[in-house]
């Protein structure tokens, strides 16, 4: 029935509004962006109001404590979960990493974490679900967890410790906490409204970014030239797609549009899954940041870890289906 609602509205601006043809190029892109534009803000209000009411309980100081003292495997898996249902923005990097560190939670572990929470959340999981069905959003989150876990491992096995800054090391955790918000309802309230304004103001431009390139490949690129160049026996696409992901400034929400139009016109499905893990995970401002904290050998191996896991689960998924 809401399906219906933004099918409907898309058809009344596209081709009501403004006198456009279904089998047109300019009136499919039209149609496109705007119904795709209504159904993931709306989803986008609905989903953050919610998980604000939850989040304003999980500081990133709880999510340290939960995850200190426990076996490493065990606090790997902690640290994954976590992540993926607290998409802390890019911001909170530097002071959880630096919380994780004080807690001494091994660093494996707090990479882990660090992949977990831009490339897996909750929003990004609705609105996939919604918009691309339950199957495509079970493959994304199956391979991004298993991207985080093997991830950290790697990274583990490299002493990542040695390249750590040395404030990081000396700095005390109240340096890095940040004040916990009222639990009460009315205080989590406030808080959910909050994160509806911050998280909107930060995410719409990439937003409407994302779906005007879904629109324009939705309305204008033919089928064949995809058929014949982004299927699955091309194993270029794979790579490609993972080095376009990195200056393309975005997260897992703001690329799901272009991923359903990639989808729609045909493109395998490994290579949609390599361009959302890419831009979600390794995009240039995150690195930015995480520089902060760590040098850059630490940065360039994170950088080819998830680069190169990135390329494997997109061949894997071209290969089975």
């Amino acid at each position: 029935m809401a399906e219906g609602f933004f099918v409907t509205l898309g058809n009344l601006v596209a081709y009501d509004l403004f006198g456009l043809t279904p089998d047109s190029h300019l009136g499919a892109a039209v149609h496109f962006f705007v119904m795709d534009t209504a159904k993931i803000f709306v989803l986008l209000v609905v989903i953050i109001y919610l998980m604000g009411l939850l989040r304003a309980l999980m500081s990133p100081e709880k999510v340290r404590a939960y995850v200190r003292g426990k076996p490493v495997w065990a606090a790997r898996a902690s640290a994954i979960g976590l992540g993926a249902i607290t998409p802390f923005c890019s911001c909170s990097s530097v002071p959880l990493f630096i919380g994780f560190v004080e807690a001494g939670i091994p660093l494996g572990v707090t990479f882990s974490f660090l992949i977990a929470s831009p490339m897996i959340n909750e929003v990004a999981v609705v609105i996939l679900i919604g918009l691309l069905g339950w199957k495509l959003t079970l493959l994304y989150v199956g391979a991004g967890l298993l991207v985080a876990w093997f991830g950290g491992l790697i990274m583990e096995r490299f002493r990542p410790e040695r390249w750590v800054e040395d404030y990081v090391w000396k700095i005390q955790v109240g340096e890095a906490q940040v004040q916990a918000p009222d639990s009460s309802l009315a205080g989590r309230h406030r808080y959910a409204l909050g994160e509806v304004r911050e998280i909107l103001r930060r995410l719409w431009k990439w937003v409407l970014l994302g779906i005007g390139v879904g629109a324009l490949f939705h309305g204008y690129v033919p089928e064949d030239w995809v058929a014949t160049h982004l299927d699955a026996s091309a194993w270029y696409s794979v790579p490609a797609a993972v080095i376009l992901g990195v200056p393309l400034y975005s997260n897992a929400t703001g690329v799901i549009p272009v991923a359903e139009a990639l989808l729609g016109k045909g493109v395998a499905i490994g290579t949609v899954l390599a361009l959302m893990m890419s831009i979600a995970a390794l995009s240039l401002p995150e690195l930015i940041i995480l520089r902060k904290v760590i040098r850059w050998p630490a940065l360039a191996l994170y950088v080819a870890v998830l680069a190169i896991s990135f390329t494997l689960v997109g061949w894997g998924f071209n290969a089975i289906i």
